[in-house]
């Protein structure tokens, strides 16, 4: 059946997967994405949604670089919000809900328009290995397909254990069985692995709701998109609604406690810490009388609700009974019940920065295989995988992100200097230099190089350059144009800021906490430019930023600069550590582990102090 070599071969479909298979083929790599049900391909397996706090830059991130989820997640969006927007720019996050169904059609409608993708459904057991090199996959038929790289993208699937109260049966999701293998001969290659958990809500049926006792909860009245490109801006848009647990639902929970796979015993693995489960919520919580239940729709047409905020894995009659008692769920029946998963990973800090394995060559891991929990995060490392496998065997550098240029380049940083012992979920806490990493200039930051890669089009690189340079004419033109006080003045005292006596620059008064672009706007020179000039929303929103936060702006640069001189601090790939006994235990151990690449890596290990760094830094002649 498979009498070729492929030059990259993808294990699973979700949206790593997905990612990494458009990404390889796309660069020109001969592609083939195995999975154990083609109609799975882009499945939405929790909630819903897509990006979120620090995960909507994430998406983002992946748009301007040429990947698809944010254009499927445009194509299928049934509501959009820009959530913080009553803080700074740079914790503004984009997050749609989707028609689930629409989202999985549209990845698998674009990656069968793909060129160089094949596909093929079966389970993947194990890997075809020479040397310490893979050289291609063996499936569960006894059929094996070569290639020059593989990409591991398994999601929840290895040896996945689902738990509902006292029951438990092998599966990756609700209907789907387990893979087996893979975990086993990774292990005999030397591969430390773990456990992790998660887990997901019961899905209803709309119709046995009363909506009119909850709090509804529209989306944004002028609502934006994700994607640079000219994808469609909702016209229309569905509502989701708000209610809360009471004391009564906590107390009917707790009757299902002892049959709790979470507390009997059972689930040992660690569950992710920002998305606990409703009974954990109700444990660690003890003192609060209510929490929030989100009621997302699935879709345009379909009457499948997801019940935000009521994970569990507690018995099915408990989840429904508690259920019953939440307002406006009175009357609710059950689609399925809510359910735990217990999978295997594998600590991360056994990757390069590629996502490539260190004992094998031209192995790459993606997603949930690496430690981490959601759709962006996985996106974001399938894409990155993709890339470096296409790269790694045309013998091309290998593309990485910084710290300072990409919320990607945080978290895979974070993974594989710090590795993880749970869920890791993206938050704008974990960047830095969140003001630069902004979602409103993802494009400027990174277009340029998914075009150089040969992933963003010349369509997006031109219309990117447009906005930088209309961007940058428009604050320019702030720069050098005075304002008349008379003209100034009464909107200075609306806004109830200091009167100003004598004419200045536009950018002076532009400044001021207090001003918005609006208020600028309502001066003829300004609104005359805009006019003139063409200027959209997005231009707008990029000047008002750009002078507003160019002292923060400037400060994070040069922060970043500092960094970037340690990264040119290179250690050896041979480099022995056990030669510096001035170095402390735990470091040494870790730096051994994770071998860093430069002095900026070795910095962000855990357990490396900055005395640590200066012993390197003395050692390496710094």
């Amino acid at each position: 059946m498979f009498e070729k070599e492929y030059d990259v071969i993808v294990v699973g479909g979700g949206h790593a997967g997905a990612e990494a298979t458009a990404a390889a083929a796309n660069m020109g790599s001969k592609t083939l994405l195995v999975t154990m049900n083609l109609q799975t391909i882009g499945q939405m397996s929790c909630n819903p949604a897509m990006g979120g706090i620090a995960k909507g830059q994430i998406v983002r991130e992946i748009d301007a670089l040429g990947g698809y989820s944010g254009i499927v997640t445009d194509k299928s969006a049934i509501q959009f919000k820009m959530l913080n927007k009553s803080k700074g720019p740079a914790m503004w996050s984009p997050r749609a809900q989707n028609d689930r169904m629409r989202f999985a059609e549209e990845w698998r409608l674009i990656l069968e328009g793909t060129p160089n993708a094949d596909f093929y459904q079966e389970m993947v057991s194990g890997l075809l290995v020479e040397g310490n090199r893979v050289v291609g996959v063996r499936t569960s038929l006894g059929i094996d397909i070569r290639s020059k790289a593989v990409v591991l993208t398994n999601g929840t699937f290895l040896n996945g254990l689902i738990h509902i109260g006292e029951k438990q049966f092998g599966g990756g999701r609700a209907g789907e069985r387990a893979a087996t293998g893979i975990t086993e001969q990774l292990v005999d290659f030397g591969f430390d692995t773990g456990r992790m958990k998660t887990g997901t809500p019961p899905r209803v049926d709309g119709r046995s709701l009363d909506y009119e006792k909850m709090i509804p909860q529209p989306g944004d009245s002028i609502p934006e998109k994700f994607s640079y490109l000219d994808t469609p801006v909702l016209k229309e848009q569905r509502d989701c609604h708000m209610t809360h647990t009471s004391e009564l639902v906590h107390d009917l929970l707790r009757e299902g406690f002892d049959r709790s796979p979470m507390f009997n015993g059972r689930i040992k693995s660690i569950g992710p810490r920002y998305c606990p489960s409703i009974e954990d919520k109700i444990h660690r919580f003890a003192d609060k009388n209510a929490h929030q239940i989100f009621v997302e729709p699935e879709g345009w047409n379909t009457v499948e609700v997801y019940v935000n905020g009521f994970s569990t894995s507690l018995p099915e009659d408990v989840q429904y009974k508690a259920l019953k008692s939440v307002k406006g769920f009175e009357n609710v029946k059950f689609f399925r019940p809510g359910y735990a998963i217990e999978y295997d990973y594998f600590p991360p800090t056994q990757l390069k920065h590629t996502l490539e394995t260190k004992l094998v060559d031209n192995l790459y891991f993606a997603g949930q295989i690496n430690g981490t929990t959601g759709y962006e995060e996985a996106a974001s490392q399938g894409l990155m995988a993709g890339i470096n496998a296409h790269l790694k065997i045309n013998e091309e550098e290998p593309f990485t992100l910084k710290r300072d240029e990409a919320y990607i380049g945080v978290l895979i940083d974070d993974l594989i200097t710090k590795g993880t012992e749970e869920p890791y979920r993206m938050f704008t806490s974990r960047a830095e230099y969140r003001t630069l990493l902004r979602q409103d200039n993802a494009d400027l930051r990174l277009t340029p190089k998914g075009y150089e890669l040969g992933l963003a089009s010349k369509e997006r690189l031109d219309s990117m350059e447009e906005k930088q340079r209309k961007s940058d004419d428009f604050i320019h033109f702030f720069k050098k144009t005075s304002f008349d006080p008379e003209e100034i003045n009464p909107i200075l005292e609306r806004v109830d800021s200091a009167l100003v006596r004598q004419s200045d620059k536009l950018f002076k008064v532009f400044s001021r906490p207090k001003v918005s672009m609006d208020h600028m706007l309502e001066l003829e020179s300004v609104s005359h430019f805009v006019a003139e000039n063409d200027l959209g929303r997005e231009v707008l929103e990029q000047a008002e930023i750009q002078v507003k936060y160019s002292g923060y702006i400037e400060k994070e640069k040069n922060n970043a600069d500092k960094l970037h001189r340690l990264e040119n601090v290179r250690i050896p790939d041979s480099f022995d550590y056990s030669k510096l006994k001035s170095l402390s235990y735990e470091a040494r151990e870790k730096l051994e582990e994770i071998r860093p690449v430069n002095i900026s890596q070795a910095s962000r290990i855990s357990g490396v102090s900055p005395a640590d760094i200066s012993v390197l830094l003395v050692f390496l002649g710094r």
